[in-house]
């Protein structure tokens, strides 16, 4: 194994640690606090925590369909987050739950979720993009490292260790150009390293990656990066349906757009597909997307 390997292997094995949460009591859980290096605590890190609470409360033969959530206060990442679980509705076929993430007896997070008991029925979807495969194309970390200099400290910090997902951006000429174009984007991702089996670690997984470049999505329109400190970013809401059986540590294509922004807000939508083209997961992000008077864009 290479030290490069062994490294993004304990990466991994942190976002697991960091996803399997205290038991305090029957409707209550605690989260492990931050590791991602940021002034806030991640927003993926909270969707998949909190699909992780709900879900402990369900009976296992029910899986998680869809979440809403709200990012109401930037989380601190030196504390740990407290979520308590309401008991909505146990049904013959579905389940709901709402959810709530605490620190220092203030909500940052509410969630509702709901579980449904797998049944037989009609089946449609929509077709998977014709794109290049992973295997063809950079990592993310990679496609960054040119970029390093110009970078703030805290992204050079970032992109300079291991991460639990690996990323690769199909199409990477807009960090080349400034020019505006329209505002799609797709990435191939998958965890680095293999998974336990339990299904509901891949799709809390999942809901952990989802969140990282959705609202990216919407910059490509006016030709700026997340990096840029003219701008202010932060999610506000995600939703995320789950529409059939998957791997998080196999290949997954993301694709993305972003139909609309207006009212410093930006609006955007994935779809998730298999290696075999089976749409697995669908995403819905509204986000933070305010212009700051500091002017850093990367050159």
């Amino acid at each position: 194994m290479t030290n490069d390997t062994a490294r993004a292997s304990t990466a991994l094995d942190t976002l697991i640690a960091t996803l399997t949460l205290e038991h305090i009591n029957d409707n209550t859980f605690r989260g492990p606090r931050s590791t991602e290096g940021w002034q806030r605590v991640y927003g993926g890190q909270v969707l998949g925590q909190a699909l992780m609470a709900a879900a402990n409360t369900v009976e296992s033969d029910r899986a998680i369909h869809s979440l809403h959530g709200y990012f109401l206060l930037a989380g601190d990442p030196q504390i740990d987050i407290v979520y308590e679980v309401e008991r909505i509705r146990d049904g013959g076929s579905f389940t709901t739950r709402r959810v709530r993430g605490v620190q220092q007896d203030r909500a940052i997070f509410a969630m509702s979720a709901s579980f449904h008991k797998a049944e037989d029925g009609y089946e449609h979807q929509s077709t998977m993009p014709d794109v290049p495969p992973p295997e063809t194309l950079p990592s993310a970390k990679a496609l960054m490292s040119s970029m390093l200099a110009h970078l703030p400290e805290n992204m050079r910090a970032y992109w300079n260790r291991e991460h639990p997902i690996d990323v690769r951006i199909v199409d990477a000429s807009r960090y080349a150009s400034r020019d505006p174009r329209p505002a799609t984007q797709s990435i191939w991702l998958r965890t680095n390293g293999a998974l336990p089996d339990s299904p509901l670690i891949h799709q809390a997984v999942l809901a952990y990656a989802s969140d990282f470049t959705l609202l990216d999505t919407a910059l490509i329109a006016h030709g700026k990066l997340l990096f840029d400190r003219d701008i202010q970013l932060a999610s506000l809401d995600h939703a995320m349906w789950f529409h059939r059986p998957f791997r998080a540590d196999d290949w997954l294509l993301y694709v993305q757009d972003s139909p609309s922004a207006s009212g410093a807000r930006g609006y955007c939508r994935g779809a998730i597909y298999d290696r075999q083209g089976r749409l697995v997961a669908s995403t819905v992000q509204e986000g933070l997307m305010r212009k700051r008077d500091t002017a850093f864009v990367l050159k």
